[in-house]
């Protein structure tokens, strides 16, 4: 049975209150009071309400500086609990804290800089890349050997098995072969090295050739599990979503939800989306990411390989492997849903290292300017400043150590000096 909205309206006011939900009849609906008033620098989790407007909101998942009034619907942080009035407005916001380090206050009109919990220790702004545990043109390197510049490395790729939805991960024998005879139990040690360094290991589901299917609630699990078993034989830190042959949000979600059960707050989610995978919030890829907001790190879209796309003003496409490509793009889930934190831009190490969509690394920090300062853009200025943005990817670091580790070396100093 469907309750009727002066319900749900009673209901919240009496959350607001800190009492105990009590159903009211239609009649009572005028009697509905505000909850306490929207504040910008207020953190918000999943359940706390605030009024604007004359309107109550509740939160669906954390939050900082995201006006209810402009970001409630299906895909938005805040959800439309109706009209408010009765009663006198609470000036006092809600006073539930974030589980990490408060975030630092930032003006209105700024999205937070910092970050939520339940991404571990990772820097504000943060360099990822991949190491590839295959064999190919660019240069073979040892877990170990990948530069300092990085913070956060994903594993490229875990491996599908007979079982629907699970993963296994072993050292790929040409790999060894290349590198003299490469062990799991080298890699396992070059990983706690890298983490006496202060980095974060996370390892990658899919790829390109990658098959792994999580389509139903035993897949989920299957998957939740056999990610969980690798954490704990190798270290990882958690787990990087590169499907590129298609993800259904629904179990994909209730996998990750569970592995987050199973891992603790700490737990890093990754997702490396195609470009068209996030055009919309309606698309497979980006309704994942918005079901998952509340426990999810960062999405670094691969911005390459796509061809000109259209940005978030829908007004033109943007060739890319240029800035305004980069802005306009990165743009859309920025607009849609995602915090800055969670939003990284994906760029190709060199020319070898992908098809098309190559920039050079400084186009790179131009567009972390433009949409961090809004400073430093091409023709194509976004419609806010999001200081948060939370960094660069590149395909791979093995690619940046080919051609010298001009992406790392060029784009981490960077990124130190954004707001």
């Amino acid at each position: 049975m469907k309750r009727s909205r002066s319900v749900v309206l009673a209901t919240v006011a009496a959350l607001a209150a800190g009492g105990t939900a009590v159903y009211v009849s239609d009649a009572a609906v005028a009697a509905v009071a505000c909850a306490p008033a929207w504040s910008a620098t207020q953190v918000y989790v999943g359940g706390n309400v605030a009024s604007q407007n004359s309107h109550n909101y509740s939160a669906k998942w954390w939050t900082q500086n995201e006006s209810p009034a402009t970001h409630s619907g299906q895909w938005d942080v805040w959800a439309d609990q109706g009209a408010c009035g009765g009663g006198t407005t609470p000036t006092t916001p809600p006073t539930t804290p974030p589980t990490t380090t408060p975030p630092t206050t930032t003006p209105p009109t700024t999205p937070p800089t910092t970050v939520p919990p339940g991404n571990g220790t990772l820097p504000a702004h943060f360099l990822t890349g991949y190491w590839q545990n295959f064999d190919n043109p660019a240069n073979e390197i040892k877990l170990a050997a990948v530069p300092t510049s990085y913070d956060l490395i994903a594993v490229a790729f875990a491996d599908a098995t007979g079982t629907p939805g699970a993963v296994s991960f072993t050292i790929d024998p040409g790999l060894s072969a290349s590198l003299g005879g490469y062990t799991n139990d080298q890699f396992k040690a070059d990983l706690a090295t890298l983490h006496s360094r202060g980095k974060k290991v996370v390892i990658s589901v899919g790829g390109q050739n990658g098959s792994i299917s999580v389509a139903d609630s035993a897949a989920a699990t299957n998957f939740a599990s056999s990610v969980y078993s690798l954490m704990q034989t190798y270290g990882f830190d958690g787990v990087d979503i590169d499907l590129e042959n298609g993800v259904n949000a629904t179990y994909m979600a209730q996998a990750l939800r569970s592995l987050r059960s199973k891992a603790g707050a700490n737990l890093i989610i990754t997702m490396a989306p195609q470009t068209i995978d996030m055009q919309s919030p309606q698309s497979s890829y980006f309704a994942l990411a918005l079901s998952i907001k509340d426990i999810l790190t960062v999405v670094h879209t691969q911005y390459y390989n796509s061809g000109a796309m259209l940005g978030c003003d829908n007004n033109a496409a943007y060739a890319q492997g240029t800035v305004n490509f980069l802005v306009a793009l990165a743009c859309i889930q920025l607009q849609n849903g995602l915090r800055p934190d969670q939003v990284s831009l994906g760029l190709p190490a060199t020319t070898s290292a992908a098809g098309g969509g190559y920039v050079a690394p400084s186009v790179v920090n131009q567009a972390l300017d433009c949409l961090a300062r809004g400073t430093n853009c091409g023709s194509f200025k976004p419609p806010a400043t999001y200081p948060g943005i939370r960094g660069a990817m590149t395909w791979s670091i093995n690619w940046d150590v080919t051609g010298g580790n001009g992406f790392a070396n060029t784009v981490k100093p960077h990124l130190s000096t954004l707001p």
